[in-house]
C-alpha cells in the first residue's frame, strides 16, 4: 500500500514573482505534497487566456465574498493543478486569486471578518487561524504590493528539508506553524462532528445539515472535496443569512 501523507505543519513564504511560484510548486509536487496541500495567494497572476469557466465558471466566488475584476484562466500554469481557484476581493487588498485550502478559509470561516467594511482584511483572517500579528500583518502588505504568498502542509519531520526548497527558489518571510489548515471533513460528513471547527462554528444546527446534505451529495457525484464544500456552502448560502455574529443562522424567506 502506498504510504498515507501525514501533514503536521504549515509551512509559508513570499515570492515577489509568478515564476517563482509555478517552480515551487512544481518542486513541492516532485517532493511528493500532494496538491491540496499547496495554498497560493496573489493579485497580479497573468495569463494570455481569459477565463473560460476555470476559475468557478462565475465571477463571484460563493461567501458573499466580491470581485471587481476577472481575472485569467491560468490555464497552463501549475496553479492550475491546485484544488479550487477563486477571486475574492478582500478589504485592504483588493481582488486577489487564492487556490488551494486557503480559499476554504476565506470562503468559509473567515467570511464575515473579510468581508465586513470593518474587518481588518486578511489580518484577523491569519490571526484568528493561529499565526502571529506581526507576520499576518507582513503578508498582506506583501499581497497588496503585488507579491505571492505561498503555504505548504507538510510533515513535521521533513521541515528542514522543505525550508531549504523554499529558500532555495527565492522565498522570503518563511514561517512555519504546528496546525495546518482546516478540511471540510476527512472524506464523507457523518455528522456534525466531522466537520472542521472553523467550518462548524459559522453555521447553525440546520444550516450544519444543509451544509453536509449537499456536501455529500456533491462528493458522492464527483470525487472532488473543494466542488463539494463549493456546492455546500453555496446550498448554505442560498438558505441562509448571517446573523450578526457570523453565524449562518437566519434562515430565508421565500417570496
Amino acid at each position: 500500500m502506498p504510504e498515507i501523507y501525514q501533514a503536521e505543519r504549515t509551512i509559508s513564504a513570499v515570492f515577489k514573482e509568478q515564476k517563482q511560484i509555478d517552480d515551487v510548486i512544481r518542486r513541492l509536487l516532485d517532493r511528493g505534497v500532494p496538491r491540496d496541500h499547496i495554498s497560493v495567494m496573489g493579485r497580479n497572476f497573468q495569463s494570455e487566456t481569459r477565463i473560460a469557466g476555470f476559475i468557478t465558471k462565475r465571477d463571484v466566488i460563493l461567501g458573499g465574498l466580491r470581485t471587481g475584476a476577472i481575472f485569467g484562466s491560468l490555464f497552463g500554469s501549475f496553479l492550475s493543478l491546485l484544488t479550487g481557484v477563486g477571486v475574492l476581493f478582500i478589504p485592504f487588498v483588493g481582488p486577489i486569486v487564492a487556490a488551494g485550502p486557503i480559499s476554504a478559509l476565506l470562503l468559509g470561516a473567515a467570511s464575515g471578518a473579510i468581508a465586513g467594511s470593518a474587518g481588518a482584511g486578511l489580518v484577523s483572517v491569519f490571526t484568528a487561524w493561529g499565526m502571529p500579528e506581526d507576520k499576518a500583518a507582513i503578508y498582506q502588505t506583501r499581497l497588496q504590493a503585488g507579491e505571492f504568498l505561498l503555504m505548504a502542509e507538510i510533515p513535521a519531520d521533513r521541515t528542514g528539508e522543505f525550508q531549504l526548497l523554499l529558500e532555495s527558489a527565492g522565498a522570503e518571510e518563511l514561517s512555519t506553524m504546528d496546525k495546518i489548515l482546516a478540511h471540510p471533513c476527512p472524506g464523507p460528513c457523518n455528522s456534525p462532528e466531522d466537520l472542521s471547527p472553523e467550518v462548524r462554528a459559522h453555521l447553525s444546527e440546520e444550516a450544519q445539515r444543509t451544509f453536509i446534505g449537499r456536501y455529500n451529495a456533491v462528493l458522492n457525484e464527483t470525487s472532488d472535496e473543494f466542488n463539494a464544500e463549493q456546492a455546500a456552502w453555496d446550498a448554505v448560502h442560498q438558505q441562509f443569512d448571517e446573523d450578526e455574529n457570523g453565524v449562518w443562522s437566519k434562515a430565508k424567506v421565500n417570496v
